[in-house]
C-alpha cells in the first residue's frame, strides 16, 4: 500500500484533534491536554467555540455581537494555553449552533474530540455536563473528557 499520498502525519492516529472551548476552566484544561497530545503525536488541533441565542431570546439582543464574543473567548483561552504566539499546528473556529451538535458534527472529520467535563451553563452539581455527555454518546470519533483538579467527577 502506497502511503506517500497520505496527508496525516505518519506517527499518529490522532492527525486532527478537535477541542470544544467555551472559556470555562474545564475547556482550558481540555485545550492544554489536546496541545500535549498534538506535541507528542504531531497532530493538528482545532479549537471550536460555539455560540447560540438563549432560548428565551426572540431575536438579536441589542449590542451583543456573538461572533465577537466567541472570538474573544477562544483568543483568551488560546493565550492562556499557548501565550501570545500560537503554534502553527493550531487553529480556531467560531460556529453558531447548539454546542453538542456542532461538536458531534465536527467529530466526523476528527480523529479525537476533546471536551471538558463541564463547561459554562448547566448545573454545577452534575458530574458530567450535558455537552460532554452528548459528545461521548454521539461522536463519530473517540472522545476524551478532561476533568480539572478538584472536579467532583474525579475519583479520590
Amino acid at each position: 500500500m502506497d502511503t506517500s499520498q497520505s496527508t496525516a502525519p505518519a506517527n499518529t492516529a490522532y492527525a486532527r484533534i478537535v477541542v470544544g472551548v467555551d472559556g470555562s476552566a474545564e475547556s482550558v484544561a481540555a485545550l492544554r491536554h489536546a496541545a500535549q497530545l498534538a506535541e507528542k503525536f504531531g497532530s493538528t488541533v482545532v479549537a471550536i467555540t460555539v455560540w447560540h441565542y438563549p432560548i428565551s431570546s426572540t431575536g438579536p439582543m441589542v449590542g451583543w455581537n456573538p461572533d465577537r464574543d466567541a472570538q474573544s473567548i477562544v483568543a483568551e483561552v488560546s493565550d492562556q494555553v499557548f501565550g501570545p504566539e500560537w503554534p502553527d499546528w493550531y487553529t480556531t473556529e467560531i460556529r453558531p449552533g447548539a454546542p453538542a451538535q456542532v461538536l458531534v458534527d465536527e467529530s466526523r472529520s476528527a480523529d479525537l474530540l476533546v471536551v471538558g467535563s463541564r463547561g459554562h451553563g448547566g448545573f454545577t452539581g452534575l458530574l458530567l455536563g450535558a455537552v460532554s455527555s452528548q459528545c461521548a454518546e454521539h461522536a463519530a470519533c473517540p472522545v476524551l473528557i478532561v476533568h480539572t483538579p478538584g472536579d467532583p467527577g474525579q475519583a479520590p
